[in-house]
């Protein structure tokens, strides 16, 4: 029941590059040199975060403080993207879909218990595990893990007091906030939204659990073409990334100028068992997408490295050649900021906006995502039309 366009008016952007669209411009040139740490969590490669100057955007330093890495990067983001919407006025109107992972564990803590454990036979262990957690965790930890926090501090901090949305379940959460923000805009449920989420890679128990399910790449940084070709693997990095999305009334009477409009987004979750498989899912979504195409079409590809779901992708894209009109640049935007699950499709939405914009712009963007475990998304990003620009 679309009724009305959605425009990207705002991007707050921040990656291994920098901070800020201007910056990131950089992760569409495939000819610029990777940010990569390849020593502080060897053997994984990470893309860092970048230092950032929080008291712009947090200017207490007690709202820091409380804040996890991952919460305080989201929050940073946020501001940027309402900063570069100018909707610093619009805040208490403004919706909030966020896309968040869990909290941050104690490694420290973690690892005391681990070596405890490791000289205790089985019968003994459990109960000690049991007794260390129980006395080693301040209770207060357990608030700051919860889920729903980015999305708190966004609103304390910036003042964003429409209704709030937490999405959990990695790139499908990031995905899917999308989705249903621009639904609600586009069916008369708002006039503005700010949308996005942040991951920060240098987290030893993240790389530990995607290292276990043999998804990570180990060793030197490679191109991803290159790790394909050795069985595939992800090089994550941190992410914070939000959009401001308004409707095409709501921008033009602010006199808002718009970025790109948001044409087209579905999502969907192959079991990816069988026949029921991630390349098929996404010819699912792309069904009606597809006589929206337009020769010359970029891709700014959301495929992690990840062996299977990166194989998917290169299949769908290979069907879409084949079926469709003649597609331009396949842009693998983790291979310079890096896989950042929850944040992922936000940021490469935003980097399909700031690709629109370039002199030598293609006529419209696809972008996809392609879960390292579930999940498949699709959206279509165009300029916006003639006069359109406020």
């Amino acid at each position: 029941m679309a009724t009305e366009p959605v425009w990207i008016t705002g991007i707050g952007l921040v990656s291994c590059l920098g901070e800020g669209a201007n910056a990131n411009l950089g992760a569409l040139d495939r000819t610029r040199p990777p940010v990569v740490d390849e020593e502080g969590f060897a053997p994984f490669p990470v893309h860092p975060m970048p230092p950032l100057a929080l008291d712009r955007q947090i200017p207490k330093r007690g709202d820091q403080r409380q804040m996890e890495p991952w919460q305080r990067l989201g929050t940073y983001a946020a501001g940027l993207a309402i900063d570069h919407a100018g909707a610093r006025g619009l805040a208490a109107d403004m919706h909030l879909v966020v896309a968040a992972g869990g909290g941050e564990r104690d490694t420290a803590l973690d690892e005391a218990i681990v070596s405890e454990l490791a000289a205790l036979p089985p019968e003994r262990a459990g109960p000690l595990l049991n007794e260390r957690l129980a006395g080693g965790l301040r209770p207060t930890l357990f608030l700051a893990q919860l889920s729903n926090l980015m999305a708190g501090n966004i609103s304390i901090v910036h003042g964003v007091t429409g209704s709030s949305r937490t999405f959990m379940g990695e790139e499908q959460a990031g995905a899917d906030s999308v989705r249903i923000a621009a639904a609600r805009l586009a069916e008369g449920r708002g006039g503005i939204a700010l949308v996005g989420g942040a991951y920060v890679a240098g987290r030893w128990d993240m790389l530990l659990i995607h290292a276990l399910g043999g998804l990570l790449h180990r060793g030197a940084w490679a191109p991803m073409a290159e790790r394909e070709g050795r069985g595939g693997g992800m090089v994550t990095g941190s992410v914070g990334a939000f959009l401001v999305l308004e409707t095409r009334s709501h921008a033009t009477a602010r006199g808002a100028r718009g970025l790109a409009e948001i044409a087209s987004v579905a999502t969907g979750a192959a079991r990816r068992t069988g026949g029921d498989t991630a390349r098929a899912s996404a010819a699912g979504l792309a069904g009606n997408l597809r006589s929206l195409l337009r020769p010359g079409y970029a891709v700014v590809s959301g495929a992690s490295g990840a062996a299977g779901p990166t194989a998917e992708e290169a299949g769908f894209l290979a069907d879409l050649r084949e079926a469709g009109p003649a597609q331009g640049p396949v842009l693998r935007t983790a291979e310079a900021i890096g896989h950042s699950f929850e944040a992922a499709f936000p940021a490469n939405l935003a980097l399909a906006a700031l690709a629109l914009g370039r002199p030598e712009a293609p006529p419209q963007a696809l972008v996809t995502g392609f879960g390292c475990w579930r999940g498949e998304a699709l959206a279509l990003v165009e300029p916006l039309r003639e006069g359109g620009g406020g």
